[in-house]
């Protein structure tokens, strides 16, 4: 889900974008609303939108000011308003769509189409980039990297900084050095297959780990592994023997 803010300064403009925006609240979150150019340099630093919907006009200043003062702009832009004659200056500035106010449904529809393309081609350049990297890296294909899905985008994450994954339904949750926790739409399974010919074992049909970060094993029926973060990870009992030989280095 991406991350979006409104930039604009009259009631009743950003009521009807709101109202046309909670249409689309599977593929993108309203993060707040900001009237004037200080303003909006704040809520952009604050809440790190992937998408910002900018007046033109903003109380005697204009939206490309903005754009001006804010350095490594990471964000699309969809410009909105009321007069045509800016829409040659917004595309120079590489809007994605520029909206015509009051704006239409349709018009929307077709410009968050736009964002949803551009998304997808975006996620595909950085998995092809991965892949470049790992097949320069080791042409054996042990790989050093996986594009992680997540609410974000794609997160580029070093195998070796993984200690753990654990399942949550149709979700897992990525457990990585430092304390950072990431939740991902992938099932368990899903990093199982991709990581089985690596030093990463399951040893619970809710649990795969990475053997690297193993700091103890206690006995008992099937045991518990004490990970170097001091979590606790249960072994199935039927795969006890398995994990102590992998454990050992025996298989």
């Amino acid at each position: 889900m991406l991350r979006a803010i409104l930039v604009e300064d009259e009631r009743h403009c950003q009521d009807r974008l709101r109202h046309l925006l909670r249409r689309h609240e599977d593929f993108l979150v309203l993060e707040c609303t900001a009237s004037t150019v200080e303003d909006a340099k704040v809520a952009i630093l604050l809440h790190r939108p992937e998408v910002v919907f900018l007046d033109v006009q903003l109380r005697g200043r204009t939206g490309f000011e903005l754009l001006k003062e804010i350095p490594n702009i990471s964000f699309e832009v969809i410009f909105t308003t009321a007069f045509d004659r800016y829409a040659v200056e917004a595309f120079r500035f590489s809007a994605l769509d520029y909206l015509l106010k009051p704006i239409a449904e349709e018009d929307l529809i077709a410009a968050l189409e736009k964002l949803k393309k551009k998304i997808s081609q975006q996620e595909i350049c950085k998995k092809l980039e991965v892949l470049f990297q790992n097949l320069e890296e080791n042409r054996t294909g042990d790989f050093q990297k996986i594009a992680v899905p997540t609410v974000d985008g794609l997160s580029m994450i070093s195998i070796d900084d993984i200690l753990r994954f654990q399942s949550d339904s149709n979700y897992t949750h990525l457990f990585l050095i430092g304390g950072k926790r990431l939740t991902v739409a992938k099932t368990l399974k899903y990093f199982v297959t991709l990581l089985e010919k690596h030093h990463f074992y399951r040893t619970h049909h809710s649990h795969l780990i990475n053997l690297i970060y193993v700091d103890k094993y206690q006995k008992g029926k099937g045991g518990l592994v004490l990970m170097t973060d001091g979590s606790h990870v249960e072994i199935a009992v039927r795969r006890k023997e398995e994990f102590l030989k992998r454990l050992m280095g025996k298989s």
